[in-house]
């Protein structure tokens, strides 16, 4: 059918129609042409017109501004056939495709959420007025960087079937740099002690390459906002910047920065008070926030006395507190009286928590350590320990939380906690064979989430020529609801130290354990534990260090046999864990104290006491330079008598060092040496006829002594310090799974039975054979890099570290690997 008449209207949004007349007609039919991807039903809802309708200029012309509001079309026109009204439409065509190229500055992920906000992304349709205002917006902060040449080109490519690929090409070019920062009013400070204070650095020589004086906007911004507080904290309430200027040299490669400043005079507080509502507890706020009459007005004793009481009330369920400070000032007397206006608002319950990230974790696992409850009132202090609990668990990379008002409620909301997960365990496994150990087989797996539920296990079956071991654990960390913990262990272990650089002897032993936790309060536990160990000592050479024991459990009638002993060990143990995460902490401290000793009944009597403590101490706010400190302490002996000889601390149980303690020095290279003591024997006389008579024992004097391998001793001090720096050439969001330090390690193990002067009639070459294995003041101490990473298969860790401080026999090595090791 022919259009009879068109319709001739412009729009003020660009759309033009054919007019319809002065007069207003009844619409017979409604029709939309030219739809793709918008369905009709989609598109009759925009048009407020319907069939019987007496339609005019006027609404036309609102049904067209009605479907342009829709942001589906590009262009629309209205035709009239007869009493037909037909609106032609093109539509804007959908986004199928998003490229950058030349970002360097930004991010794609950056880009690709800008972009987002704006309702531009695939899937889509493109509104190219929204593309200028991006490159308009792009540009802007481009030159909020010091980038005043960089050049944006927004390209879009038609694709079939009404599509566009949308790129966004940058060249960022070279950023200017800050060549002056002027200061111009200060008269009471020097330029030179206030822009010490700023981020910003000035006209910076080549040769300072680790420098940087390129210009920021947010920057100066944040330098200027440091002088301000300058100021605000001596005292000079009237402190101002009055005005800023940039100045931009005519080939875009300099700044000049100028900041014209009021310094004022100093102002000291006359008093201060409250109004609002403070819950019948102002006297107890007055005596701890920071404000004090007579003093000079402190602008951060300001803000942290509001942030303080805030915080405290949002304790309270006060989650929305208000706190305004109104200064009353006398510039006559040079004082200001303070008014802390205190308005909590309402209290605000908690109505749900949910939590998301975990993939692995069950819920109820990640519930239990929360102290911030479904139901009761919003806490900060309850959220912030909640965060902390979880951080902890050593399967728990990151944790974050957000508070949720509940729509058209004022006094509910629902906590958000999104967690990310990561590696707590690892799995190894393989077959090697080595001149040194020969055939190895080894299997293990450890993890702290044991699928999914929290709780702990580990299995390892380990052998070589020198050793093979089995070992089964379980750690239930709530064997309670309340928090009370239940582990057992049980294996199995043959043992031929001679291959260890230990001295000769093997042990063959097995045993079954379990042990029990209480909490005491949110970061101090107690634990108990009792063990049963079947042990058999065999082949044992003869050393001065081992003649004790051999003493007084050898058999005479049969001086080759082994040894057997039947031990039950008690232990109690504490242990304070402060850090805010479980691995890779930096904040806080982990300290243990272990009490381990067989009971009377046992064949062995001895004790053992351990103290293990980590201190981290965060140096930037955003915790990616940490100070750390380290100390282990370590003491056993024995007690009691048996077969007429004082109980020591026998030698299998002596403590010992691994090349993990002490970095660049072999694993137990450093502990005393065992002492072979031989007589020297006197040949017997020569008879007629050349034989000789028996020889005989010679005086001890005439010994000789014969240094063999290590023993270890009964008494342990290790130290370390280390400094965390950010991994280089990293993103800061692989920070938590990868760290790098560079540390200082001491350590020395020491025998406070040995008595070196039971050989001094020795003579003068035997003595100079021994070294005081007593000394605790022999220690060796090394440094060097460490770098340590949560792989898939479990935490591993390289060292690089030389020895400060050896002795001649130790064996020290430069590059040590480690796998299921974490500092």
């Amino acid at each position: 059918m022919a259009i009879k008449k068109h319709l001739a209207v412009t729009s003020l949004l660009g759309a033009s129609f054919a007019a319809l007349g002065q007069n207003s007609f009844i619409v017979d039919d409604l029709k939309v042409e030219g739809l793709q991807r918008v369905a009709l039903g989609a598109a009759l809802t925009h048009i407020p017109i319907n069939v019987g309708d007496s339609v005019d200029d006027y609404t036309i012309s609102k049904t067209i501004k009605s479907l342009y509001n829709s942001g589906h079309f590009d262009d629309i026109k209205a035709l009239r056939d007869g009493n037909n009204v037909i609106f032609r439409v093109t539509e804007r065509p959908t986004i199928s495709v998003i490229e950058f190229e030349g970002n360097k500055d930004i991010k794609d992920e950056q880009l690709t959420q800008s972009l987002d906000q704006q309702d531009i992304r695939q899937g889509e349709p493109l509104d190219k007025t929204v593309v200028d205002n991006i490159e308009k917006g792009l540009i802007e902060f481009f030159h909020s960087i010091g980038k005043y040449n960089a050049k944006i080109d927004v390209s879009i490519t038609k694709l079939p079937r009404n599509r566009v690929k949308l790129k966004l090409e940058f060249d960022e070019g070279d950023a200017a740099s800050i060549r002056q920062i002027n200061l111009v009013g200060n008269e009471l400070f020097s330029n030179e002690d206030l822009l010490a204070l700023a981020e910003s650095q000035q006209d910076l020589p080549w040769w300072q390459f680790m420098g940087s004086d390129r210009y920021q906007k947010q920057t100066i911004e944040g330098d200027l906002e440091k002088i301000r507080s300058f100021y605000l904290d001596r005292g000079y309430l009237r402190f101002n910047i009055d005005s800023t200027q940039v100045s931009v040299s005519p080939e875009r490669e300099s700044v000049y920065v100028t900041a014209n400043i009021t310094e004022g005079v100093k102002y000291k507080v006359k008093g201060f008070d409250f109004i609002g509502d403070l819950l019948g507890r102002e006297e107890l706020i007055k005596s701890v926030i920071p404000l004090r009459a007579g003093e000079l007005y402190n602008g951060s004793v300001v803000t942290s006395s509001e942030e303080f009481i805030k915080s405290y009330l949002a304790r309270f369920g006060y989650a929305n507190a208000e706190v305004r400070t109104i200064p009353e000032i006398d510039d006559e007397n040079k004082e200001v009286q303070l008014t802390l206006s205190v308005n909590p608002g309402q209290r605000v319950y908690v109505r749900r928590i949910i939590v998301g990230g975990n993939q692995n974790t069950a819920d109820e696992v990640l519930r239990r350590e929360m102290t911030q409850l479904e139901g009761a009132w919003l806490s900060n202090q309850n959220l912030e320990r909640s965060k902390l609990q979880i951080q902890r668990l050593p399967y728990m990379e990151s944790v974050d939380f957000n508070v949720v008002p509940v729509p058209g409620v004022d006094d509910q909301v629902d906590v958000d906690f999104t967690v990310k997960e990561q590696s707590a365990g690892s799995f190894n496994a393989g077959l090697a064979y080595g001149s040194y150990l020969g055939l190895q087989f080894n299997i293990g797996v450890t993890e702290s989430n044991f699928l999914g539920t929290g709780n702990q296990i580990g299995f390892n079956i380990n052998t070589s020529r020198g050793s093979e071991r089995v070992s089964l654990s379980y750690t239930d960390p709530y064997f309670t609801p309340d928090g009370v913990s239940q582990g057992s262990s049980i294996f199995y272990s043959n043992y031929d130290a001679s291959k260890f650089s230990l001295i000769d002897y093997k042990s063959k032993s097995y045993g079954i354990g379990t042990n029990i936790g209480f909490p005491i309060d949110a970061v101090n536990r107690v634990n108990f534990g009792v063990r049963w160990i079947q042990e058999e000592l065999s082949e044992i050479a003869e050393y001065e260090q081992t003649r004790v024991m051999r003493e007084t459990f050898l058999d005479p009638n049969n001086p080759d046999a082994g040894f057997d002993f039947t031990k039950y060990e008690l232990s109690v143990g504490w242990s304070r864990v402060t850090v805010n995460r479980g691995l890779f902490p930096t904040a806080g401290s982990r300290q243990t104290l272990n009490l381990t000793g067989t009971t009377p009944n046992s064949d062995l009597t001895y004790f053992k006491v351990n103290y293990d403590s980590r201190f981290y101490w965060p140096i930037s706010d955003n915790h990616r330079w940490v100070f750390s400190t380290r100390a282990a302490l370590g003491y056993g002996n024995g007690y009691g008598t048996t077969n007429g000889y004082d109980q020591t601390l026998p030698f299998q149980e002596y403590f010992r060092i691994t090349e993990m303690e002490l970095r660049g020095f072999d694993r137990n290279t450093i502990l005393p040496r065992a002492i072979s003591r031989t007589p020297q024997l006197i040949p017997g006389t020569p008879l007629p006829d050349g034989t000789l008579t028996g020889s005989i024992g010679g005086a001890p004097e005439f010994d000789v002594l014969t240094p063999q391998g290590r023993i270890g001793g009964n008494a342990k001090a290790v130290a370390g310090m280390e400094l965390i720096v950010p991994t280089p050439f990293l993103d800061e969001d692989n920070t938590s799974s990868v760290r790098t330090s560079f540390f200082v390690d001491a350590a020395n193990v020491w025998d406070t039975e040995f008595n070196v002067d039971r050989y001094q009639n020795l003579g003068p070459d035997e003595r100079a054979k021994l070294e005081d294995y007593s000394d605790p003041m022999r220690f060796r101490v090394s440094t060097g890099l460490s770098l340590q990473w949560i792989s898939p298969m479990g935490p591993m860790l390289i060292s690089f570290a030389y020895p400060l401080q050896q002795e001649e026999d130790d064996d020290t090595k430069t590059i040590s690997f480690n796998i299921s090791n974490t500092f």
